[in-house]
């Protein structure tokens, strides 16, 4: 198997500054392309089970796209980018910590959504090329400093996207801090496996190793203790069709006009989640060491999107699989802690792996 590689261009500019586009890869396997913008995962192109290449993700071809639709004023869909400082909601845009209350930006109705109006997936990140025996990465890394979006603590922060010698996306986080914070990373990228721009994904055969999710009131953010999913639409132990019960008249999925919850992750799973296209056969195996996972089935996505092979994305047109600790969790002291202080390392990983079977997997 020839050993993957990796090159940069330059993708354009944002606010005077450059920004580039990195490309993993080897020819027959997979092709990972990130951007030092938001650290997006801009595409990545594998084989279907005849052996041909198709890009999976969502995204835009070019960077005046990420730009306009990433500024405050505009209605965020976050494609492929690194989420931060805290990855989804906080209630009413407030927490407290060590007996101290702090206010982040409110830009989810009353709530804080994904770090803010100016979170992680607006910045320019710094990129550093690294090629070892494992692979090829790019390792981005941003300083957001105390009181950014009204978090406390100047945080540094490193995301390393890797495609490994066996053809696996590894996507690494760490951060420190030099006072104590809260901190909730991940990546928000939008799977198709039929292929970007290719139709919905309601065909699509998800499992979730989760016996429980998290409930939400009105405004998504959790309510109450997780439940279990058992005889329930929230079901996916032993797999199913994304559109097979999102239509339900289930409250949660009313609430959400769709997927949009925190699964509790069990422990010992074989895997976090895996999905496989009828259409192309591509099987996506994912892994990762966090406690939940933010199941999105694209619920808000238009038309109004183009993505990189010019076609409009239409509601449901990819899913989101988010690695993540829960919703609110700095509100709530009985979900899994957040809380990250001097002298801690902040770190987690998620793993990715794309093949392809002429059969959904047996759960």
């Amino acid at each position: 198997m020839t050993a993957p590689e990796l090159t940069r261009e330059l993708f354009g500019q944002a606010g005077g500054t450059d920004v580039h586009r990195y490309t993993l890869g080897r020819p027959g396997g997979p092709v990972v392309r990130v951007l030092d913008y938001g650290g997006v995962l801009q595409s990545l192109e594998a084989p279907d089970r005849d052996g041909r290449p198709g890009n999976v993700v969502l995204g835009y071809a070019d960077l005046d796209a990420y730009v306009a639709n990433n500024r405050p004023e505009a209605d965020r869909v976050f494609l492929g980018a690194v989420i931060g400082r805290f990855a989804n909601r906080i209630a009413g845009g407030t927490f407290t910590l060590d007996g101290v209350q702090y206010r982040v930006p409110l830009n989810n109705g009353k709530n804080s959504l994904h770090g803010g109006p100016a979170g992680f997936d607006t910045r320019i990140w710094t990129a550093a090329e690294i090629r070892d025996g494992d692979g090829v990465a790019v390792q981005l890394t941003l300083v957001s400093p105390d009181g950014d979006q009204g978090y406390p603590g100047r945080l540094t922060a490193e995301v390393t996207y890797r495609l490994d010698a066996r053809d696996r996306l590894r996507i690494t986080y760490r951060a420190t801090t030099d006072a104590p914070t809260v901190v909730n990373l991940t990546n928000h990228t939008y799977w198709n496996l039929a292929g970007e721009g290719a139709g919905d994904v309601h065909e699509h055969r998800l499992e979730i190793a989760a016996s429980r999710f998290c409930p939400t009131g009105d405004d998504l953010i959790p309510a109450g203790d997780p439940v279990p999913v058992e005889g329930t639409p929230f079901d996916f132990r032993r797999g199913a069709p994304i559109g097979a019960r999102v239509g339900e008249p289930d409250p949660q999925l009313v609430i959400g006009q769709g997927y949009d919850h925190n699964w509790v992750l069990d422990d010992g799973a074989p895997f976090a989640a895996r999905a496989w296209d009828p259409a192309s056969g591509r099987l996506l195996t994912m892994w990762t060491t966090e406690p939940g996972l933010q199941f999105y089935s694209g619920n808000y996505l238009t038309a109004a999107l183009t993505g990189t092979g010019g076609r409009p994305y239409h509601r449901g047109a990819g899913f989101a699989l988010e690695a993540q600790h829960f919703p609110d969790s700095p509100n709530r002291p009985d979900f899994p802690s957040t809380v990250l202080r001097p002298g801690e390392v902040y770190h987690q990983e998620t793993v990715f792996a794309l093949t392809t079977a002429d059969e959904p997997p047996v759960a």
